[in-house]
């Protein structure tokens, strides 16, 4: 079975080494994997939210377009795209909109962080607060079930908004039928988080960061401006809590972080060490840099490449979209004699997915309706869906042997098996 995994890029400044160690490095690694179909997209919409400067959008989704294509990025192998040259994205942001409860909104961590930060001020609770940071999970939902993605790679502090696209589909599908996939948010905890010059994570807001394509020269001056502790040469030095160490290990082989890391026991000194953290960087770094230069100072051909991708998957959109609008009632107005006749003919079983509290499940409904059986209940969402397909193919499996038969008709059951596999 081929994975869908999509992952958004927000171009809201210059990328750094903790986004190419973090993100675009595995991403670009697992962009080659066999049975995943990969979808990047410049999230540029995502962007606005906050009222982010026009000529620093503009830029930063050329900058972004440009590193991701530059250390490897094939848009032959992945689709690659911009997020505004698919309107689909806001008519589904809206669709998802009206089945979105303003409860589930409320919970948001960015808003609820607006929220407090307006209490704490003793303002009113949503002074300053756009509608843009508001929906930005709805929006962010239509992203992710526009191209019904399987798995999501996010950080810990994003598994909410998979979650919250999850909700919105399952809401969707519960009202108007399964049409949405509900995905899955992949957290890797093996993924490096890079400390920035001070020692925390490098980031923009800490203003500690490294620009990704720095010139060789900008880069080591960088590297030899990273706080180190006072210890003098000869002295040895721990590696644990050290950021140079860190930075290393985050580009190094296991051979060489061993190297690294009997140098900090025998007293390296850090001017040295800082030498050597530059030499590995800009060794991996230097080649990619070049091809960064050449796409910058060449729009054109990044443009061409995003337009592209946009037009190779708005068809796929397209379909998605024509099933959501006939399933809510945007439907040509001719259609409804003929919708009328065939609507009872053209049901058949189905299997729904659904959560109750937190545990996942599933029930077979004959064409009538009719709940042949339900599942007992599964931890997540995985375990769930590897039961359906165990139960559609007919195999044995132990988490079948707890399906709950409600009706008690085994030849009905098995006809709408049949059903459904063959479909």
């Amino acid at each position: 079975m081929t994975h869908r995994v999509l992952t958004g890029i927000k171009p809201t400044g210059t990328p750094h080494l903790g986004n190419y160690v973090g993100a675009i490095r595995p991403a670009i690694l697992s962009s080659v994997l066999p049975d995943v179909e990969s979808f990047y997209f410049l999230a540029d919409y995502h962007a606005l939210a906050g009222g982010a400067d026009p000529e620093r959008v503009h830029r930063s989704t050329l900058e972004v377009a440009a590193s991701w294509l530059a250390l490897g990025l094939d848009p032959k192998r992945a689709h690659f795209y911009r997020q505004s040259d698919i309107p689909e994205v806001t008519e589904l942001t809206w669709l998802l909109a009206c089945v979105a409860p303003k409860g589930l909104l409320n919970r948001a961590h960015a808003y609820k962080a607006a929220v407090d930060q307006n209490r704490e001020r003793g303002e009113d609770e949503d002074a300053g607060v756009e509608m843009g940071l508001y929906l930005y999970p709805v929006l962010m939902a239509a992203d992710i079930l526009l191209f019904n993605a399987h798995r999501v790679p996010v950080g810990k502090d994003q598994i909410q908004h998979i979650e919250i696209a999850r909700d919105l589909a399952q809401r969707f599908n519960h009202r108007y039928g399964d049409i949405l996939t509900l995905p899955e948010a992949q957290v890797d905890e093996s993924t490096a988080t890079l400390p920035g010059k001070d020692g925390r994570k490098m980031s923009k807001s800490y203003d500690n960061a490294i620009a990704l394509f720095a010139s060789s020269k900008a880069l080591k001056d960088e590297i030899f401006a990273i706080v180190t502790n006072s210890q003098l040469p000869g002295e040895p030095k721990d590696t644990d809590g050290s950021a140079l160490f860190a930075l290393y290990q985050a580009f190094a082989g296991s051979e060489e972080t061993q190297a690294m890391r009997a140098a900090f026991a025998n007293g390296i000194g850090w001017g040295e060490a800082k030498q050597r953290v530059f030499e590995r960087i800009d060794r991996e770094i230097a080649p990619a840099r070049a091809r960064f230069d050449a796409l910058m100072a060449a729009p054109q051909e990044i443009e061409a490449i995003l337009l592209q991708g946009a037009a190779d998957l708005r068809p796929r959109a397209q379909a998605l979209l024509k099933r959501m609008r006939d399933a809510v009632g945007l439907r040509p107005l001719a259609a409804q004699a003929a919708l009328k006749k065939s609507e009872k003919k053209t049901k058949g079983p189905r299997i729904v997915q659904y959560k109750e509290g937190e545990r996942f499940n599933f029930k077979l409904q004959d064409s009538a309706g009719r709940v042949l059986l339900v599942g007992p209940g599964y931890a997540d969402a995985r375990s769930a869906g590897a039961a359906i397909t165990h139960f559609l193919a007919g195999e044995p499996a132990a988490d079948l042997a707890a399906l709950i038969e409600v009706a008690q008709d085994q030849d009905a059951i098995e006809a709408a098996r049949v059903a459904l596999r063959d479909a």
